[in-house]
């Protein structure tokens, strides 16, 4: 049974992100209104309250992201002002005593009144991190079991990841990864003829086709990577994209998301997408060298379009290699102790798709520990679903990666589940409109009580 509620008035503005913490119980929230409000659960009535309410940024807040309880009440923000913030709840005044740089902020009402919350829990601004060139799209702090980190992603397409030094005050943080994500180099060892770089790329007649770098598919893959680039060069050269809703090389019809890999074994590795390519970079990165990309997930040839006359023959002349739509959203699925791991992607053509990735197992003795992290990794579309029919805007996994959830422009939270044989399937959706008439039946059984 699907049990939903309604929020009314939650911003004055339209509301960008919606981010529960670790055990479900408060809300953090955010919009074009610059501010973030906090929501207790009143778990005896199953209602949203707010709890801190303030003005956290000087332009619209794109994401929320909360950091593992381990480390304490801790909440990261971007915005469109081009940077992250890290807040901090505290109790009482001991906010101010810490770091005679940081901000007192009280979410006790619109104006962020601080006389009316002394002695009371306030929310502290920690640190600012300011090194984008661009506006930070989204953000997301990593598994506990590599530390207090945070990894950000702008649309000057470079990833960027934070990593606390002093984690009692949470004043001192260093860059330790700045990467162009549209120039990062694929990973290459000397055994790479052995266990070689691969490209997952779908095709039209074909659910997945792995190619490898090195292997007899090398000229294919090269070739098909080529026409890709020449194609949408070309395309955005002579205009081609105008007239498609959801194209172009605007920075309003791009995509940046990111997320990291759940599970410790393979290291630091993170899903990435930036700008109009439409492709997914999954991306390893080391204390001890330079970020290298693992694996491309590109679906953008499983979008054939055919003539008019209904002639499903073969695909017409200019949509022989179709354009790709923007991936919008990134989500890694928690393992829970499968050998292979999911990735669900959402994007502006309005199809959420969910891919199987990999690592390519070898064999004991073979390798050292930085190869086997490295290498090997190949991934399969399983699931393509365009049920939303508009733009996409949040994927998200329960927390044992067996449920999808995705929102669209339609309005709609769709949820999606595999079945027998691994085959996935809807199950179910909900809306606005189902919300309020909840909240009608609800009003609807008290008023009936009340006359009886």
């Amino acid at each position: 049974m699907i049990q939903t509620g309604l929020v009314q008035n939650a911003h004055d503005d339209l509301v960008t992100d919606a981010s529960y913490d670790f055990y479900g119980l408060r809300l953090a929230t955010c919009g074009l209104d610059q501010r973030i409000k906090i929501w207790g659960l009143d778990e005896s009535t199953g209602t949203w309250n707010v709890e801190d309410d303030w003005k956290a940024h000087d332009a619209p807040i794109s994401k929320l992201s909360w950091a593992h309880p381990e480390f304490g009440s801790i909440l990261a923000s971007s915005s469109f002002d081009r940077t992250v913030k890290i807040w901090e709840q505290t109790s009482g005044g001991e906010g101010d005593s810490l770091s005679p740089h940081s901000h007192s902020l009280n979410g006790t009402g619109p104006g962020g009144d601080l006389d009316r919350g002394k002695g009371r829990d306030k929310w502290v601004e920690r640190a600012v991190l300011v090194d984008s060139k661009g506006t930070v799209r989204m953000l997301e702090f990593s598994p506990r079991a590599f530390g207090l980190k945070v990894a950000s992603i702008s649309s000057d397409n470079h990833l960027r990841i934070y990593e606390c030094l002093e984690q009692p005050t949470l004043t001192s943080w260093v860059l330790t990864e700045e990467v162009d994500i549209l120039t990062l180099p694929y990973s290459s060892t000397p055994s790479s003829n052995s266990h070689s770089h691969t490209v997952a790329i779908a095709t039209p007649t074909q659910t997945h086709s792995t190619l490898d770098r090195d292997g007899p598919g090398a000229a294919s893959a090269s070739l098909v990577a080529h026409a890709l680039q020449q194609s949408q060069a070309q395309a955005q050269g002579s205009g081609g994209t105008v007239g498609r809703p959801g194209m172009g090389n605007r920075e309003a019809d791009g995509g940046w998301c990111l997320s990291w890999c759940k599970e410790r074994y393979w290291g630091e590795v993170l899903a990435v997408g930036c700008g109009v390519s439409g492709v997914i970079k999954i991306i390893q990165t080391s204390p001890s060298r330079r970020p290298v990309t693992l694996l491309t997930l590109d679906p953008s040839p499983t979008l054939p379009t055919f003539s008019g006359s209904g002639d499903a023959s073969g695909p017409t002349a200019d949509s022989d290699i179709p354009t790709p739509f923007a991936i919008t959203c990134v989500s890694w699925a928690p393992s829970c102790g499968r050998s292979y791991h999911l990735i669900a992607t959402g994007g502006r053509d309005g199809r959420v798709r969910i891919w199987k990735i990999k690592p390519e197992e070898i064999p004991d003795g073979e390798g050292d520990s930085e190869e086997r992290e490295r290498e090997g990794w190949t991934g399969v579309v399983v699931a393509d679903f365009d049920e939303h029919k508009s733009a996409v805007g949040r994927v998200e996994w329960n927390i044992t990666g067996t449920i999808l959830s995705s929102a669209g422009n339609d309005g709609r939270v769709r949820l999606w589940k595999a079945t027998a044989g691994s085959v996935w399937r809807p199950a179910g959706h909900l809306s606005v409109e189902q919300a309020e008439e909840h909240e009608r039946a609800d009003v609807d059984m008290e008023e009936n009580q009340a006359a009886d």
